[in-house]
């Protein structure tokens, strides 16, 4: 009964301990939604003929990590809340508790992540993903 216990507690451990460093932390999920917000930038930009002067994100608030599979590669499905500036010339505007969903990829080596975007153009029932490395 003792060994049962001890094998349970030790296997509890061993899986808390090498799943620890591949979670997406808050400053990996801001990267993402950064990388993904300066794609939409560049885009209202060009056709708005706008002035941005960047952006910040501030509160960022983790409320769901969904682990799967994208790939044959481990990912999560990151869900939460944050507050966006928007830096324009003469004023900066402020959306609070903006909602997000994220995809995040681990590679296979475990050092670097991706961020994953359906690509929309995509008719196939199951989404084609685009893929962007998070520096």
């Amino acid at each position: 009964m003792v060994r049962w216990v001890l094998t349970a507690i030790l296997l509890v451990l061993l899986t808390a301990c090498g799943s620890a460093g591949l979670l997406p932390n808050n400053q990996l999920v801001k990267k993402a939604i950064a990388l993904e917000l300066s794609q939409t930038q560049q885009q209202l930009s060009q056709q708005l003929d706008l002035d941005f002067r960047g952006f910040e994100i501030k509160r960022l608030s983790i409320e769901q990590e969904q682990p799967l599979n994208i790939d044959s590669l481990p990912a999560f499905r990151v869900r939460g809340t944050y507050d966006l500036i928007i830096k324009l010339p003469k004023r900066r505007l402020t959306q609070p508790q903006k909602p997000f969903e994220v995809y995040l990829q681990i590679q296979q080596e475990g050092k670097t992540w991706r961020l994953l975007l359906p690509d929309k153009a995509s008719k196939n029932t199951q989404p084609v993903w685009r893929s962007y490395l998070i520096q």
